[in-house]
């Protein structure tokens, strides 16, 4: 995120997909080694709290260390990214854990402009992206049997961003 975003929404915490440091983890790992690796690493990104993460963390380094001390390195050198959802109850940390859902919506709204590269106004493109967004959520089916609960947390965190 850059330095003009946080200018313009200040409040914007940044958390990095865990999803993806896990995969980015595993890349090199020998396949008889990362069951337990992975588990390991579970003690990592599902700990209580940052300390516990931490703990969980320096755990994992003494004993993987050895043989994939970067995968700690990567950890640690994206840790204020990827430890955000520690702030907030399990409910919230369930959506925000990992980007896939965000990354497949805005997948879609791509290749809905990448069909058409120019627009002759904003408000063209604008209208285009609306429909878009329209046509794409009409597909969203599911709904979380939890989202009452969800919605009641974060009100809680965010009172004042959330409409009424």
């Amino acid at each position: 995120m850059s330095y003009k975003t946080l200018r313009i929404v200040p409040k914007t915490e940044i958390q990095s997909c865990v999803k993806h440091q896990l995969r980015n983890s595993g890349r090199y790992v020998l396949y008889k080694d990362i069951k337990e690796l992975m588990k390991d690493l579970k003690a990592v990104y599902t700990a209580p709290d940052e300390a516990s993460a931490l703990e969980a963390l320096d755990a994992f380094g003494e004993k993987w260390d050895k043989k994939y001390a970067y995968i700690t390195k990567s950890w640690r050198e994206n840790w204020a990214n990827l430890s955000t959802y520690f702030k907030y109850p399990y409910e919230i940390r369930k959506l925000i854990y990992t980007t896939n859902a965000i990354e497949g919506f805005n997948r879609q709204l791509q290749k809905v402009t990448k069909a058409q590269s120019v627009f002759p106004t904003d408000d063209s493109l604008l209208k285009m992206l609306y429909l878009a967004m329209m046509d794409i959520t009409k597909k969203w089916t599911g709904r979380r049997i939890d989202w009452g609960q969800i919605l009641a947390q974060l009100y809680v965190y965010f009172e004042d961003r959330i409409p009424e």
